[in-house]
């Protein structure tokens, strides 16, 4: 997973952060988070770190880090456990637009975009790392398609999982992949990245597309 080097911090629990676009915060506008989810907006981060306020974290760079699923504090970093917001993004390339069942675990509140579009956005805790409450049918397009995913952390576990159904897993590569930087990420994707014309950004017609 592609996301800051360190969680935005002491922004007083979720149900505060919540509306709050910390993507758009942190770039002063470059970014936002429905364009973070879109391949133009990934490609900005290779020159726009995160600038949050020094009491929220300071300066963060992209990074890529490897979650184990079966932590349930896989968010936490160096910094508060508590009080956090944390941005992880995947690129899908998928060979044909297909429909895909998403399966995400978190704790606490949870928001993913995809290509533009927010599908997801649960309050409520799943209870575990590994344990799924809601199976989303999300529609991937043919080639390259970028996931958001964030999760705001209040107190006690902290952890952000993604799972797609077993056809998607075998049909689509998923990366990062074998990098473990920046570069080396996108030394991986930039072959099968479309190039989007300047502000062309699905509306977010709907906030909440879930089963």
């Amino acid at each position: 997973m592609v996301w800051p080097d360190g969680n935005d911090e002491n922004k007083g629990g979720f149900p505060d952060s919540a509306p709050k676009d910390l993507i758009e915060e942190g770039t002063s506008g470059k970014l936002t988070q429905p364009k973070l989810s879109t391949v133009a907006g990934l490609q900005l981060t290779k020159t726009v770190d995160m600038e949050w306020k020094g009491g929220n974290g300071g300066t963060r760079e992209w990074t890529v880090f490897e979650l184990n699923p079966a932590d349930g504090n896989n968010m936490n970093r160096d910094g508060p456990v508590d009080n956090i917001d944390t941005y992880g993004i995947i690129v899908i390339n998928s060979p044909v637009a297909r429909e895909a069942i998403m399966s995400p675990a978190h704790d606490d509140h949870a928001q993913i975009w995809i290509n533009g579009e927010k599908w997801y956005n649960n309050s409520r805790w799943t209870g575990a790392a590994e344990t799924v409450l809601h199976n989303v049918t999300v529609d991937l397009k043919k080639g390259a398609n970028v996931v958001v995913y964030r999760v705001g952390e209040s107190g006690g576990s902290a952890y952000m999982n993604l799972h797609f159904d077993d056809d998607t897993h075998d049909a689509v590569k998923i990366y990062p992949d074998k990098s473990n930087d920046q570069k080396s990420f996108f030394d991986e994707i930039d072959g099968f990245l479309d190039v989007e014309p300047v502000g062309k950004l699905k509306t977010t017609w709907a906030d909440l597309k879930q089963n």
